[in-house]
């Protein structure tokens, strides 16, 4: 594995990024394998996949409960890579890293946990017009079942949040959810500024970072937020594996999300005592080599720097918003900001009248992989006046070249399509 140095003033040398990845060698149809679909999953190191091979070669056994040898050498190796975790996300202790599958299990156990615990009728949860639908239907079924109400934070015309009402949104909420970075149009929301407005008004806030993390530098004592939650697939690591983040004294004074197993403290006839944190919130046997391998991609992108990280994209998505703009002109829509400082590398576009299934399907015949379809957005969707877009998203093996053959690409396809029968 050869990474650059970690130097904000130094490009990331995409060559040796991409050397790392394994699949990315590959060929489809005949063609390299050009990746621009990281926002629904990111590709995984060689760091990472070696990882999951050396536990499950060396140390597969079960955590916290074996005194073997190869069961305290898991046991430490999960643990470490909590440790690990909550230095990357500037959370104050380890014990509030709460293993999950994936974020939309965190945003649930908030639901189910938090919300059901303290939300009765009468009171009301803000989210914006930007939610994945994971932070959209738990406070969907919250709001069926208690008669909770949701309001909806609108967009400006350029795809931003409209905070031109937030004090007046936030007046009697309990619950601001809002994402970080939005996987459909890139917009970079101000957390800082939604969190200290959530707390002004009386209200705790969940950030969703999936699409934010792996990109940019996180922080969630900078962030002062409440709850924050993320997935590992798109940020090098397994899938199946998430983090729900929350300050000690809210998890503390929620109840259990699932029973058995880890979470126990007691039992007896009459009752349990639940464990303390964060096993209290892992019933029965974690994802032992997806937490060890999430540990890793950490390592991984720790090793490149998140401000290099961050500064490759900025210059990516700028790049690539120029040159299919400028090649393609009015035959191309991209929706979101266009200003790079407010958006990550999420590219979701609508060419000419081809359908986004099929644009990406005469894109794969080139090896150039994109996502068709409502990315689990289909309220924003709606506001975009869209049923799906094409959307290319850029990551850190990623160059100008893949943009190249992206507009490339799109102009064959405006070539294939028109010579089509109506």
């Amino acid at each position: 594995m050869t990474l650059p140095v970690d130097s904000t003033d130094a490009p990331l040398d995409t060559a040796a990024i991409k050397a790392d990845f394994p699949l990315l060698n590959r060929q489809v149809n005949d063609h390299q394998i050009v990746y621009l679909d990281s926002a629904a999953t990111s590709q995984k190191p060689r760091l990472v996949i070696d990882t999951l091979d050396r536990y499950y070669e060396e140390i597969n056994a079960n955590v916290h409960r074996g005194a073997y040898h190869i069961a305290e050498l898991a046991t430490s190796a999960t643990e470490d890579a909590r440790a690990r975790i909550q230095r990357f996300i500037g959370a104050p202790s380890a014990s509030e890293v709460i293993f999950t599958k994936n974020a939309t299990e965190a945003i649930n156990l908030i639901a189910y946990s938090w919300g059901r615990a303290n939300l009765n009728e009468g009171d009301a949860i803000l989210i914006t017009a930007l939610e994945h639908h994971a932070n959209i239907v738990p406070w969907q079924q919250l709001a069926s079942e208690r008669g909770v109400e949701i309001r909806w934070l609108p967009l400006t015309d350029d795809g931003r949040l409209d905070l031109t009402d937030l004090d007046q949104m936030l007046d009697g909420v309990s619950l601001f959810a809002f994402s970080a970075a939005s996987n459909v149009l890139g917009t970079l929301t101000p957390v800082r500024q939604l969190a200290d407005a959530a707390h002004e008004a009386g209200a705790l806030c969940l950030v969703d970072a999936s699409q934010a993390l792996p990109h940019l530098p996180t922080d969630v004592t900078a962030w002062d937020c409440d709850f924050m939650a993320f997935t590992g697939h798109k940020m090098c690591g397994p899938t199946g594996i998430g983090v729900l983040w929350g300050r000690a004294e809210l998890l503390d004074a929620m109840p259990p999300f699932l029973g058995g197993g880890e979470m126990i403290l007691n039992v007896t006839r009459e009752g349990f005592i639940p464990n303390e944190l964060p096993w209290k919130f892992e019933a029965g046997t974690p994802p032992i080599a997806e937490i060890i391998g999430l540990g890793a991609a950490v390592s991984y992108l720790e090793a490149i720097g998140m401000e290099t990280v961050r500064a490759h994209e900025i210059a990516l998505t700028d790049y690539a918003l120029r040159t299919l703009n400028e090649r393609h002109g009015d035959d191309l829509v991209i929706h979101g900001p266009t200003d790079t400082d407010d958006r990550g590398g999420v590219l979701s576009i609508c060419y000419r009248d081809i359908h986004p299934h099929d644009l990406s399907q005469v894109l794969d015949q080139r090896g150039i992989c994109v996502r068709a379809g409502h990315h689990c957005a289909k309220p924003l969707m709606k506001l975009l006046g869209v049923g799906a877009t094409a959307r290319a998203s850029v990551y850190i093996y990623n160059d100008e070249s893949d943009v190249d053959l992206l507009s490339d690409a799109l102009a064959e396809a405006g070539e294939f399509f028109s010579h089509q029968p109506a």
